[in-house]
Order: C-alpha cells, then structure tokens, then sequence
C-alpha cells in the first residue's frame, strides 16, 4: 500500500509522545490540572481533581466523578453534545490545550447534568498561528472563499507553494462534494469521510499534497467527537454544530487579554473588503453576528440554519456593538468613519440636489454640497440601518407591535437611568464611551474635509479624483 502523505516521523512522533505520555500519570495529572484549571469553573463542565502528593509514574490518584458514558437520549443527549462542541471550540479558539481523546468512556454525564472529562493522557498543545489557521480554513470553505482557503492551506503547510494549485483545488471541492453527502456545502462535512479525502489525495504520488501532524491529531478528535455525536442525532454534522461557537468566540473577545496577531490578521482578512482594512464586509459581518448569536441559545447542530436570513435580534446588535468598542475590533475603527462619513455626505448631497430641484435652482447649495453620491455606500449603509430597525420590529398587531415598542423603550430609559446613577458602571464602560466619541468625532472631521476639498476644487475649478 502507499504511504500515508505528510512528514511520516513528524506524525509518528507525535502519536508516540501521546501514547507513551498516557503511560506517565504524573504528566496525565499536571495535564488534568492544567484541563482544570482551563475548563473547571464552567457551570456545564466538570473536570476531577487530581492528589498530586499520591500521584507516581504508574499511579494516578484522582476524585471519583459519579455519571453516565454515552450515549445518552433525548434533550440531555443534545445538551451534552453542544457543552462538548463548545469545549472543543474553546480549545482550538483560546486556550490551544486540545483534549485528544473526547471518546464515550471519557465523557460523563453527571447527575447534576454536566458533562465530565476524563483520561487526560492524549493532550495535544496547539500553537497560536495553526488554531486561527485552521479557523480561518474551515470559514474559508463554509464561505467558499477560494483565496482565503489557498492562502491557509499554504500557511499551515499542506502546500509548499502554488504550482499544483490548478489541479489541487478541483480535487479538494471533489472531496468536500464526497464528504458532505453529495451537497458539497461544508456545513454539510462529515468529518470520518473528509479525512478518507484527503488521505487519498495525500496518499496520490502526483500531487505534492502533506498532512501537518497536528492537524491528523486534531482530525481524530474532532472525528471522535463526531462519532459520538453521530450516535444521539444522526443527522449531526460538526462544521455546521461548531460553526456558531466559532464566531462567537471571535466577535466575543475578552478585553483583558491582547489580540493575538494570528487572529487580528484573520479577522482583517474575513471583515474587510479584500484585506485592505479600507472598507467593511458588511453583509459577512452580518451573517457572523446572526450566526454567533445562535450559540448563546439553543442551537442545534442538526438543523441547517447555515442560509438563515432571519431578523437579526436585539442580542445580536448589542454583540455587534461589543465587538466594535472592543480592542479586537479596532480595526474596523478607521473604515467605519470613513464609511459613515462618505454616507453622510451622500445623504446631504441627495437632500441638497432635491432642494435645488424643487426650487429651480433659487437656492443654491452650500459650499463643497451637492456632490457625487457612492450608490454602493448608500446601499451598504441603508442595509445596516434596516438590519437595526429589524431588531426593533415585532411582529403581531398594532397594538402588540406599539405595546412592545413602549416597553422596550421603557427598559431603555430604566437601563439609562441605572447607568447614570451607578458609578462603577460609568467607570467600567469609559473606555467604550471614549471610544464611541471618538468615532463620532472623527466622522464629523471628515465629512467637514469631504466638503472643504470639494469647495476647493470648485473655487479652483479643479477636476474631482
């Protein structure tokens, strides 16, 4: 038979520290408390706590954890399902600390309904720049974003270069086609069947196609948990289950820590027009929020929600606002004055050629109005303005609609009042409000230099750029 593609005693090696590491139970004990101290406060997870005192090479003192192995039925089934797709996320998204071996016999379900890790042998640290790599391939191939999927694929090394991109690229759409039931949508992928793809096109002597070592880790847990999945909803399929929990996990960074660079490059290179850092993707942004709000409810990995175009809900706003004033969204600071800038502007000059209109030209527009109006902006703008009224919008009669609306209103005002008579809640968002008068700022000194320069260039009859 042929050799398995990929650096074979780079995966050989690490295979061979995973097993002879689950021999040593002082490592698996430091690796359950590191687990523990990652995972342990969760409310919906439990991790057992570890004697170290009475812990050796061959024996491993740990607390007893009362509870069930899967399968398990019904609504707790798919509880315990979404608490692991969550965990697992978090691991790739955050911590890099990767339990390997999320099989029946290591995951419990306690009596208090929380689902219990055990065996912490097989672990796995991943790096920082593969975690978003990877991140960014699985949104590369749920968006179909070509380039976006190529220029990962280089990255995490399973191309050397781009010269056999031609006849790579139509083998792997025919791999996610075969792996995801014929549909050939990735929210559709079968993880088991995905890894069969591309052992076979690594396995292929013509393509110059490797397997990195940590992603065959990776690929067996995450085919593990697919399994286990498998076996309470037939119909479950990971990249669809986990896909919200990723999105939050980007758009909900936690402002105590840094950007990471790797996931500032990928969220500049999913959140903006070509990479550029010039002008907001929009409708993706959009769909990111709609997407990462459905991991805070009950989401389930088995309903294709991929396409839904629902309402976007008031929770999904205020996400949205979080991400925007936080330091991992400040990049899209510089582009969103500019954009909000340019349509205000536009919105002027419409107003301003309507009026000259009506009046036959007896008043004449103010110096720098009337210009020329970016219809792609204006739409762009106007789609985001409609996204925020949905949000408001209940659906219902009159009187419901109008009720719903004062009470919201209401909580608006109570929720305005608290903030203003709370001072340790005016000293906690500051920074945001800091931030929130900086834009606004910032947009009124460029609206101001978009009608300076064009009075300008009129005055000196110069031709616009």
């Amino acid at each position: 038979s042929k050799f398995r593609g990929g650096d074979l005693p780079a995966i050989a090696d690490s295979f061979g520290m995973q097993l002879f590491g689950e021999l040593d139970y002082v490592r698996e004990a430091h690796n359950c408390e590191r687990f523990r101290e990652l995972y342990g406060y969760w409310d919906d997870v439990k991790v057992p706590r570890c004697c170290s005192p009475l812990t050796r090479k061959k024996v491993l003192v740990q607390e007893w954890v009362d509870g069930v192995k899967g399968p398990w039925e019904g609504e707790a089934a798919t509880n315990m399902v979404r608490i692991g797709l969550r965990c697992s996320v978090d691991q790739l998204m955050h911590t890099g600390l990767f339990h390997a071996d999320p099989h029946r016999g290591n995951l419990l379900k306690t009596p208090d309904g929380k689902l219990a890790f055990l065996d912490f042998g097989m672990m796995a640290d991943v790096d920082e720049d593969d975690r978003y790599g990877l991140i960014g391939l699985v949104i590369g191939l749920q968006n179909k974003d070509l380039p976006l999927v190529t220029e990962e694929l280089l990255e995490l090394g399973f191309l050397k270069d781009t010269t056999q991109l031609d006849q790579l690229v139509p083998r792997l759409r025919a791999a996610v086609v075969n792996a995801s039931g014929g549909t050939g949508k990735a929210s559709d992928l079968n993880f088991a069947k995905l890894q069969n793809e591309l052992d076979e096109i690594s396995r292929d002597n013509v393509l110059k196609f490797t397997i990195p070592p940590f992603i065959t880790v990776i690929i067996r847990s995450l085919t593990i948990l697919e399994g286990l999945a498998l076996s309470v909803d037939s119909n479950f399929r990971m990249v669809r289950g986990a896909y919200p929990f990723v999105l939050s996990q980007l758009l909900t960074p936690d402002d105590n820590e840094s950007t990471p660079a790797a996931l500032r490059k990928l969220l500049v290179r999913l959140l903006t027009v070509d990479g550029k850092e010039e002008e907001i993707e929009w409708e993706r942004l959009a769909d990111f929020l709609r997407l990462a709000q459905k991991a805070a409810g009950k989401y389930k990995p088995s309903e294709d929600e991929s396409d839904d175009k629902s309402e976007v809900s008031r929770q999904t706003i205020d996400l949205f606002f979080k991400f925007l004033t936080s330091r991992t969204g400040l990049f899209l600071k510089e582009p969103l004055v500019h954009e909000l800038a340019e349509a205000i502007d536009g919105m002027a000059s419409i107003g301003e050629a309507n009026l000259i209109r009506l009046t036959g030209g007896l008043v004449p527009p103010l110096p720098g109005g009337n210009g020329p109006v970016n219809e792609k902006r204006m739409e762009e703008m106007r789609a985001v303005i409609e996204t925020l009224q949905s949000a408001l919008v209940v659906k219902g009669g009159a009187v419901e609609q109008s009720q719903e609306r004062m009470t919201y209103m209401m909580e608006l005002a109570r929720e305005l009042l608290n903030f203003i008579s709370d001072e340790r809640r005016r000293e906690e968002a500051g920074p945001v409000m800091d931030e929130l008068i900086s834009v606004f700022q910032m947009v009124a000194v460029e609206v101001l230099e978009i009608r300076g320069t064009r009075a300008m260039r009129n005055i000196l009859r110069l031709s616009p750029n």
